[in-house]
């Protein structure tokens, strides 16, 4: 790969990035101009842009016109916190417009200190390879022997042969056999999930990437970026006794306390002392009262379906049981992560990553399975074999479903008596869905897919919003869950913006912008200020994408200084609301992307009736809860200048944006 174009100059990234042609092997280098990342920043901004420009609309996305990319942060590696993280964008399979995932772990460093801001696949290979890249070469390499692996074995063997300071990125056997559900993995299991990007990368025989780059990047103001960092660490400081303080009685407490909107707000250093000490399982206790955790494949309730008495099995005191040493992503100061060891019960694991709340409710709650050890098992096989655990429980669950309702019969099993709570059922039907085999197969491609083949009105059952299964967060709990849910350029999306985010990382404090927009209406139309709050969260989160940062980093004490941090790499001196205009143009961009692709997102990403409450649930937290969705839908297209009716980005808005070349690429008319 040609090193010529290489710019030291301080600002945070390299101004160059790499394209891989999987089918010519030909791999080669191109300079940015400053404008480009003063424009898009870095991540998901810069990948956006890369797609929008290389990809023609109408590309298969399982086809060879599809472009991959992996992109590390702007901030990533610079000395900020929470910023070790790396997105992929490609066309999904999915929803079939626009996709991204992102993910933790420590591939993203030793990616950009291969001297990129960026990675793109083109093309399809003929047979399998991995790519070998670091901050003097890049190399593509025949990969036949690692095809059939787990994501495990993969990274296993690669760090042999390349050392173990290299970070793989790779797929399992659901990426190979092209499941709409497929993840792509680092760090053994940590998995960038959603939208079915790991079925690209195994459309184009692309096994693995191996990043072992040397190279750091220099920075505008070193002295100002540690000053900022220091500041910040010291904010999030707690008692080492501190995250101690907590159990799955108090979090039921606190569950039951916001179910009666008693209290509603989380707050920072409670969540903050939770990740500490337990990780994401911490909210399994305090979801399931509240209303919050999906039950019965959307259709139950904590009460009477699945009550203390079970969901302590699977809580947090359960599964800090087992966890053997702490995990942290590169550059988090709270580590939420942990590894467990099992040696009892049926399921021996020497050790993996613990299940995050997200698997634990989706094989756990979602079919009524309070078998820890189960779900321990489940979550060793996702992993390993590289595929969503959320989509998967939720396919699992509408089978289920089906089952108990006669649209499937053992006949169509193979025998398995898939009632609620039957974990070893569970597990075996999860297997097939991973190797594709029998009902596996039907499945593989997730509930809207799978409701087509089965037919007999199964689509009652499906959830999913646009193709992607929904979160085990539920919209009627936070309302601010069903505008991106439906409307996010991602469907499906529960990590991008809701009304706790909103309060939690302080954007009517520190952004002007969100105060006028969201703390007052922007019209008399209904739903106006929750819209408006909503939109100004996606912009925000476009930001944090962009910077490679966390999530949890926005919310767990003060604001994540980011606007700061991208200031002192980069040399610029640009306000937060200059940087939210930033973060808006990235999103209309995104969403204009699956407009191009000819689909209406008002129309093809309605959510499935069970996540707005229709009909309402007659038991449970949120007993008699409906959404007004059609109202919310309309309200929160015109926070962003849509139209409601064809879902089209306001001309007016992109020229504002400097968008106006964005508007000559988008059809005259629409699909659903």
């Amino acid at each position: 790969m040609p090193q010529s174009g290489d710019k030291e100059s301080g600002r945070g990234f390299f101004g160059s990035i790499c394209h891989a042609d999987l089918t010519s092997g030909i791999i080669n280098r191109e300079d940015l101009g400053d404008e480009v990342y003063e424009m898009y920043l870095g991540g998901v901004g810069l990948g956006a842009k890369v797609l929008w420009d290389r990809m023609k609309p109408g590309a298969d996305p399982l086809g060879p016109e599809n472009v991959l990319g992996f992109l590390p942060g702007l901030l990533t590696d610079t000395g900020s916190f929470f910023t070790g993280r790396f997105v992929v964008v490609a066309k999904s399979p999915a929803s079939g417009g626009w996709g991204d995932s992102n993910c933790g772990g420590y591939f993203s460093p030793f990616l950009k200190r291969c001297g990129v801001d960026g990675l793109f696949f083109h093309g399809a290979a003929a047979a399998p390879v991995y790519l070998y890249i670091d901050d003097t070469s890049a190399v593509l390499k025949d990969a036949s022997d690692l095809w059939g692996k787990d994501t495990v074995e993969t990274e296993t063997e690669l760090k042999k042969r390349h050392g173990k300071s290299a970070q793989v990125a790779c797929i399992g056997a659901a990426g190979e056999r092209l499941s709409f559900m497929a993840g792509i993995s680092n760090d053994g299991g940590r998995i960038a999930a959603r939208g079915g990007l790991g079925a690209v990368m195994g459309s184009k025989k692309l096994k693995a990437v191996v990043a072992a780059g040397r190279k750091r990047v220099a920075v505008a103001d070193q002295a100002k970026m540690k000053e900022i960092s220091d500041l910040f660490r010291k904010k999030i400081r707690d008692w080492k006794f501190a995250p101690r303080m907590f159990n799955d009685r108090i979090m039921a407490l606190f569950g039951w306390l916001s179910a009666k909107k008693l209290f509603t707000r989380q707050i920072s250093i409670v969540w903050r002392l939770l990740l500490r000490g337990y990780g994401t399982p911490s909210l399994v206790s305090m979801s399931a009262e509240n209303g919050d955790s999906p039950t019965k494949n959307w259709g139950g309730a904590v009460r009477p379906h699945f009550s203390a008495a079970h969901y302590r099995k699977i809580g947090m005191d359960a599964v800090k049981a087992y966890e053997t040493k702490k995990y942290g992503c590169y550059s988090c100061p709270v580590r939420c992560g942990g590894h467990v060891t099992v040696t009892d019960g049926p399921h021996k694991i020497d050790e993996m990553h613990k299940p995050e709340y997200e698997t634990i409710c989706a094989f756990g709650t979602m079919v009524l399975n309070d078998d820890l050890h189960s779900i321990f098992k489940i979550n060793d096989m996702v992993n390993r074999a590289g595929i969503d655990s959320i989509s998967c429980g939720s396919t699992v669950a509408f089978a289920v479903e089906c089952y108990t309702n006669g649209l499937l019969t053992t006949k169509d099993t193979g025998g398995l008596d898939l009632t609620w709570g039957n974990s070893q059922a569970v597990i075996k039907l999860t297997e097939m869905i991973i190797d594709r085999t029998g009902l596996g197969d039907t499945l593989a491609d997730g509930v809207k897919v799978a409701a087509e083949k089965i037919g007999k009105g199964a689509e009652k059952y499906a959830v999913h919003c646009g193709g992607v299964e929904a979160p085990m967060h539920n919209p009627k709990f936070d309302p601010g869950w069903g505008f991106s849910y439906y409307l996010e350029p991602a469907p499906g999306r529960h990590t991008v913006a809701c009304n706790q985010f909103f309060e939690m990382q302080h954007l009517p404090k520190h952004f002007s912008r969100a105060r006028r927009s969201a703390l007052k209406h922007a019209g008399t139309y209904k739903y106006a200020k929750e819209a408006q709050k909503t939109a100004v969260g996606t912009y925000y989160k476009m930001l944090v994408d962009c910077a490679g940062a966390c999530l949890f980093g926005t919310q767990v004490g003060g604001p994540l200084p980011v606007c700061e941090w991208m200031n002192a790499a980069t040399g610029w001196n640009l306000s937060h609301d200059e940087y939210l205009v930033i973060g808006e143009r990235i999103q209309q961009l995104r969403y204009a992307f699956t407009i191009r692709e000819g689909i209406n997102p008002v129309r093809a990403f309605r959510p499935h009736p069970r996540l707005y409450g229709d009909p309402p649930l007659d038991f449970g937290p949120l007993k008699n809860v409906t959404l007004e969705i059609d109202a919310m839908a309309e309200a929160y297209c015109k926070a962003n200048h849509w139209d409601p009716t064809t879902g089209r980005p306001g001309r007016e808005r992109l020229r504002e944006l400097r968008l106006a070349e964005v508007i000559e690429d988008l059809p005259n008319t629409d699909r659903a």
